[in-house]
């Protein structure tokens, strides 16, 4: 190898290192922010301030403090949406993505971080953090995803995105230890429960403008490749169709987009309703509940660069395929789990945590060959809105399904849909075909 190519070598190698870290810096969010701890407390202020029906009124609109939390989030959902598009064409027009990643970075982590000031009654304040942290999080992990193809060669792109899963569910096990003794000795730590919460969700941010430091410095931003396109001043729903009417003319990519949105649907339902199914079928208390959450980060580690290593013998696409029929017989030993029997509910864990960050792992860099080159942010853009704008089908599926049987086993039974519609139009995508198609270079074994 020339001394040209070895530095090249170094470089990348340097790059990848520093995109790992952004898993790590903002994972912290994920977990301990919106998994475990803002959504019991943020209802808490909502109830503080309600009335004697039990409503508070954000811009005279009358909403049941309950349902506070998961309205804010659906909210950000659709500001994430509207924005996502924008940043993404702008990304790839100017080539200048680590500015736009650093500002959507640092503006969720100062909107997490402002979270220790939300105590009393202040639940406007606590909806208006989550709605912007929730958003800026979506755009900056666009950002960050479409950063794969340019920092690693089609042959090295399962190993790298699954380093990246891993190192991030790694942070998001570590903190939440640190927070969660925080949170259960808060009396011998001199401080009550709330202000130990208060304290655990700005750390989270604080954890996240540090570490974003190091991606920062590390990765490089590219020249971009001209291609006649003009300033975008469209909105974000017009240039998210502009996105995909471009990708009609790669109906493959568009195939696999497709397949990734039934499965991951299945996958994002099992993570949010896991604990409700937890709770009221099984009889479960809240110790279990988070016990089970870290144990599904830990076991994601290990899960994400094990199937990273399958990969490499049988192909991403082949190991997806093989991590979604993981994802069923998981469901189907889940419908006939005996309640108040947490020793099984953890062994429940286990199965998810093992496939939960292997699939989401290579689903992202498998989509990265498809993409076509000077378009990665755009075309990330659309695949961020599949992984949190369109995951709405799944929990209504739950919701239908105990609405009309009352059973949490007949609906946690029911998302076995969404993983074998899944696998059969991913097994149905030709990817050696789509990646040819796409412009890239097709890897010896994918």
């Amino acid at each position: 190898m020339g001394t040209k190519a070895a530095e090249e070598v170094a470089q990348r190698r340097r790059e990848q290192r520093g995109w790992y870290f952004y898993d790590w810096a903002c994972s912290v969010y994920s977990t301990s922010v919106l998994t475990v701890f803002l959504g019991p407390y943020l209802t808490s202020v909502a109830e503080e301030a309600a009335d004697a029906d039990g409503f508070v009124h954000p811009l005279g609109i009358p909403v049941r403090a309950g349902s506070f939390f998961a309205y804010s989030v659906s909210l950000s959902v659709i500001v994430a949406v509207l924005v996502m598009p924008l940043v993404g064409a702008a990304a790839d027009r100017s080539g200048r993505k680590k500015p736009l990643l650093a500002a959507a970075a640092y503006t969720g982590a100062a909107a997490t971080t402002a979270m220790f000031f939300l105590d009393g009654d202040r639940y406007l304040l606590g909806g208006a953090l989550l709605i912007v942290a929730n958003a800026a999080q979506s755009v900056a992990m666009m950002l960050y995803n479409s950063y794969l193809p340019q920092i690693a060669p089609p042959e090295e792109r399962d190993a790298v995105s699954s380093r990246g899963w891993a190192f991030g569910y790694a942070s998001g096990a570590l903190v939440l230890v640190v927070n969660l003794a925080l949170y259960l000795g808060h009396d011998s730590f001199g401080v009550s429960e709330t202000t130990a919460v208060r304290i655990c969700l700005a750390s989270a941010g604080l954890w996240w403008g540090a570490f974003t430091l190091v991606p920062l410095r590390r990765l490089r931003d590219r020249r971009a490749a001209s291609d006649g396109r003009t300033t975008a001043t469209a909105s974000g729903f017009r240039q998210l169709a502009a996105t995909i009417r471009d990708m009609r003319r790669h109906p493959l990519t568009l195939a696999f987009l497709l397949a990734y949105l039934v499965y991951n649907d299945g996958i994002q339902t099992v993570i949010t309703q896991a604990s409700v199914y937890g709770s009221e079928e099984l009889g479960l208390g809240q110790s279990t509940l988070i016990g089970a959450v870290l144990l599904v980060q830990v076991l994601a580690v290990a899960g994400a660069l094990l199937l990273g290593r399958l990969a490499r013998t049988y192909g991403a696409k082949r190991t997806i395929l093989g991590s979604l029929v993981a994802w069923t017989l998981t469901l189907a030993a889940g419908y006939f789990l005996p309640a108040g029997a947490p020793v099984w509910f953890f062994v429940l864990a286990a199965g998810i945590g093992l496939v939960l960050g292997g699939s989401q792992a290579l689903s992202r860099s498998l989509f990265s060959h498809l993409v076509p080159p000077g378009k990665e942010a755009e075309y990330f853009s659309a695949y961020e809105v599949s992984d949190r704008g369109m995951s709405w089908l799944g929990p209504l599926l739950f919701g239908l399904t105990y609405q009309l049987t009352g059973s949490y086993r007949d609906a946690i039974i029911s998302l076995v849909a969404f993983f074998a519609l899944g696998f059969v139009l991913l097994a149905r995508v030709p990817v050696r075909q789509a990646i040819s198609d796409a412009g890239n270079p097709v890897p010896a074994r994918i």
